[in-house]
């Protein structure tokens, strides 16, 4: 008996010494992909300094260039058998790596030039992408159901539309400049933050879709619940946003601690976007416009040392997300496992990425000409409308795949990473080769093409440039929306100039609700609370 008990504690220990060995293994495996992606970052950093001005070139794509070749060289160590040390994993880019990229554009973004073009980003990012989806499905029906690439069905082919009606808004940041083309910018961009919301709820709702019990009242359950989903995403960003500005107003935490100013503001944008995930709701939408309600009040409510250390921290938490990113993309697209599965029908391969990028481009196309003309019908004069060079700049720099339809193909065609079904694979493999095709060649001909297309000349803008200090033009006491000097409008007389002039009338109107109830309830420049002695005495802002 004794004997018997001895040999069961010997094989218990010898399984607990095993397992133990197993979690070595993996924490050392750990360190080693931390280690081997901080390095990596260094070396984009370093790399993106040296190619500063390069015409070609952008810290995105020397960050997926960077990832490629370590995925190459591990694939040379390892002896075929792996390309990368982290698996894509969906949770970490959604909860982890996008919403300080999201964060950080909507507390960057210019305020002004944005909502004066709201309608028109409202009506390519909403409007537009479901016409960009539609095109891509209809498309993908047609011609994938012929080419017998696996067990597709049409849930999965309307899948593909959501996919890849998703534009890359991470890229869009670094191959558009905001002072250089603000007008371009702020459509681009902030047309694919709302592509990239109203994609990711296309995902989801056709997850949940019966395709085939369609009819006309299933179809408007549907658009009523994206209205749904897109008003309270932004009600929730505004609401996070609103409150982090009066608690801080009210408790004026910097006369204590400016750490606490600052770590309150980092948590409070981050808690919006997981509430919204939480809710159901689309946390792209939700932290983009925290991001901005933030900028307009809650900075002007700490410190001045909490500006300057928020405003560099965000941007730096940002970049060191967006090349991080890129990185990630670079050495998993060699991962051997998913290429496996496709490599006995490479032909078959390269027809499907080459269809889906064809798909792409007149997906994008059937809604940017369009919608810019109708969108010109309501402008009066011609600097307000988008000009025919702008239209192909918005077509162009919006065909980039980004890590958005990584994700989304993942969800859709793997399970935890990896697939052994022949038409997944040849989707995932096809996903991942448009997203760097992509990038990598309409990234780097963007730029050369705006200089073409629109002249520095041409480029005259409404307001004057981020300032290249941080000091200064930030933190003086000046009120106005924005970082821009105040342009006098002249107040609408008529029913008719507000329909003449919208958004000078409707920025009016703001203007004198904003100075008469919002900033003296929550904050924001002029309006910031006082102490002795702190930045916000006004004998200190005098000096600023």
């Amino acid at each position: 008996m004794e004997m018997g008990m001895g040999m069961g504690m010997d094989v218990v220990a010898a399984q607990l010494a095993r397992l133990g060995d197993a979690l070595t293994t993996s924490d050392h495996a750990s360190v080693v992909s931390i280690n081997l992606f901080v390095a990596l970052l260094c070396a984009c950093i370093v790399l993106g300094h040296l190619l500063e001005e390069n015409r070609w070139l952008n810290e995105s794509i020397t960050a997926l260039i960077i990832g490629l070749c370590t995925g190459v060289v591990i694939l040379l160590t390892t002896k075929g058998k792996s390309s990368h040390v982290l698996v894509f994993s969906e949770d970490l880019f959604f909860i982890y790596l996008l919403p300080p990229i999201i964060f950080n554009a909507g507390f960057q973004v210019k305020k002004k030039q944005f909502f004066r073009n709201f309608m028109t980003i409202t009506l390519f990012g909403a409007v537009g992408t479901m016409i960009s989806f539609f095109t891509i499905s209809m498309g993908a029906i047609a011609i994938f159901s012929r080419m017998n690439i696996g067990t597709l069905d049409v849930g999965d082919f309307l899948a593909i539309g959501a996919i890849f009606s998703a534009t890359d808004s991470v890229c869009t940041l670094q191959v558009l400049n905001q002072d250089e083309t603000p007008f371009l910018y702020s459509l681009v961009f902030g047309e694919g933050v709302v592509n990239d919301a109203t994609s990711v709820v296309l995902f989801n709702a056709l997850q949940n879709f019966d395709l085939n019990h369609i009819d006309a009242m299933v179809i408007l359950k549907f658009l009523g619940n994206f209205l749904y989903l897109f008003v309270s995403s932004t009600f929730l960003g505004v609401f996070s946003g609103l409150l982090s500005a009066f608690i801080i107003k009210k408790l004026y935490i910097g006369r204590h601690s400016t750490d606490r100013e600052v770590a309150l503001m980092m948590l409070m944008a981050y808690l919006s976007y997981m509430l919204a995930e939480l809710l159901d709701l689309s946390g792209i939408l939700t932290v983009f416009f925290c991001g901005i309600v933030m900028s307009h009040y809650t900075w002007h409510n700490v410190t001045e040392s909490s500006r300057v250390t928020t405003k560099h921290a965000f941007a730096t938490l940002s970049f060191i997300a967006e090349t991080f990113l890129f990185l990630y993309v670079g050495m998993d697209a060699l991962d051997i496992e998913k290429w496996k599965f496709a490599s006995d029908s490479p032909g078959k391969s390269i027809g499907v990425s080459s269809i889906l990028l064809g798909l792409v481009l007149v997906g994008r196309a059937a809604f940017v000409f369009p919608l810019s003309f109708l969108s010109n019908l309501t402008k009066k004069t011609a600097i307000e409308k988008i000009s025919w060079r702008q239209q192909i700049v918005i077509w162009w720099a919006g065909l980039m795949r980004g890590a958005v339809s990584i994700a989304l193909a993942y969800n859709k065609f793997t399970r935890a990473g990896h697939t052994q079904l022949h038409g997944n694979a040849i989707m995932i493999t096809s996903t991942i080769t448009v997203v760097l095709f992509s990038t990598m060649l309409f990234g780097i001909l963007t730029k050369p093409l705006i200089r073409f297309l629109l002249p520095a000349s041409n480029n005259t803008i409404s307001d004057p440039p981020s300032p290249k200090s941080l000091h200064s033009p930030l933190l003086t006491s000046m009120l106005g929306s924005d970082l821009e000097t105040a342009i006098p409008i002249v107040r609408p007389s008529s029913l008719r100039m507000l329909l003449t002039k919208p958004a000078h009338t409707v920025h009016y109107y703001w203007r004198k609700f904003d100075d008469a109830l919002m900033r003296p309830m929550f904050g924001g420049r002029g309006f910031v609370p006082f102490s002795p002695g702190s930045p916000t005495d006004p004998n200190v802002l005098v000096d600023h």
